[in-house]
């Protein structure tokens, strides 16, 4: 009896083991013990972020060119309107709506559009309607100015310098020709630690401090940023067919313009200008017939996408590609 026993032992200490290891716990033993952590002190989380699901919501990024930045005062320093371009363009382009590109995506020399101090949006724009971007985006430097004012209320007389960066911002829409945004703004500045000698012009003041020059047109054209933003909500986002190769079709938009694989895009004909001989010009164009449809199935280069035939036919370089609804 006794052999069975110690089997019959040995098997429930085998199936009871976490029994066993309390049982063995309370005995004194000279080997070292340690205590383990209740399990139900343990909380674990799981969080998913369906990143495949969020770039499906987005739409594709409307394209707007920045031109080179223009300075109403010749004496300052070239980088000053640099810089400002610069942020400006960074800044555009943390928004999920708009990518903001450099001139000469456009591929024609913009200088030539360039005389009495501002370019000729109309024309450019009549002249990039292949350029698959939406809008042309001026910004100017009119003027700056330093102020000084003095307190004399009490016993105690404070100074306040004032400063004032001028700056005008346009907007051409590409497709319909019109200029969609036009404003001057001023932002004003106020310093009470900066002192500016009583007969020193701001011209003068503002050439021996070049850093505050850049900090003011900076944030002066920082401050248009949501307002393009929003202007630009009511312009048509569009692209290019660049290339048709057997059954691929090549756009000049991509990934970095917001292009998902698996996109549905529609392909519209160039519309054609209605002339009204009454008034004597043109009073806009018309939409151009839809030829069908391209779905997106790859990229290529920097911001390409590859689609094929989705429906309907006669497509050729150049024809606009827009969302389908």
């Amino acid at each position: 009896m006794k052999p069975i026993r110690a089997f019959q032992g040995l098997v429930m200490c085998l199936f009871l083991g976490c029994a066993g290891n309390q049982i063995k716990s309370t005995e004194k033993s000279p080997v070292e013990t340690t205590t383990e952590v209740p399990a139900t002190s343990l909380k674990r989380q799981i969080k998913d972020i369906d990143f495949k699901a969020r770039l499906e919501d987005k739409n594709p990024k409307k394209r707007v060119i920045i031109l080179p930045f223009i300075d109403a005062g010749a004496d300052r320093p070239e980088t000053v309107r640099l810089k400002s371009r610069e942020a400006f363009m960074d800044s555009l382009n943390k928004s999920d709506e708009l990518l903001a590109l450099d001139s000469s995506q456009l591929k024609v020399d913009v200088s030539k559009y360039y005389s009495n101090g501002e370019y000729d949006l109309n024309r450019l724009a009549k002249d990039s309607q292949n350029a698959g971007v939406s809008a042309l985006l001026e910004g100017k430097i009119i003027d700056l100015r330093v102020k000084k004012q003095a307190d004399t209320i009490g016993l105690v007389r404070s100074l306040k310098t004032t400063f004032e960066a001028v700056v005008r911002m346009r907007l051409m829409n590409i497709r319909s020709g019109k200029e969609v945004f036009n404003t001057v703004k001023t932002v004003t500045i106020e310093d009470e630690s900066t002192r500016v000698a009583e007969r020193v012009s701001s011209d003068l003041f503002f050439a021996k401090n070049p850093e505050l020059v850049t900090i003011l047109i900076k944030d002066a054209f920082l401050d248009f940023t949501p307002q393009v933003e929003d202007v630009l909500n009511v312009i048509t986002w569009e692209g290019r067919i660049a290339a048709l190769k057997g059954e691929k079709i090549y756009l000049n938009v991509g990934r970095i313009s917001g292009v998902q694989i698996g996109d549905i895009l529609k392909v519209v004909e160039d519309g054609s200008e209605v002339y009204d001989p009454e008034i004597g010009y043109h009073i806009g164009k018309v939409s151009g017939n839809t030829k069908g449809t391209i779905e997106v199935v790859s990229y290529f280069g920097q911001d390409g996408a590859v689609g094929v035939i989705h429906s309907g036919a006669g497509f050729k370089e150049n024809d606009r590609v827009e969302l389908y609804h």
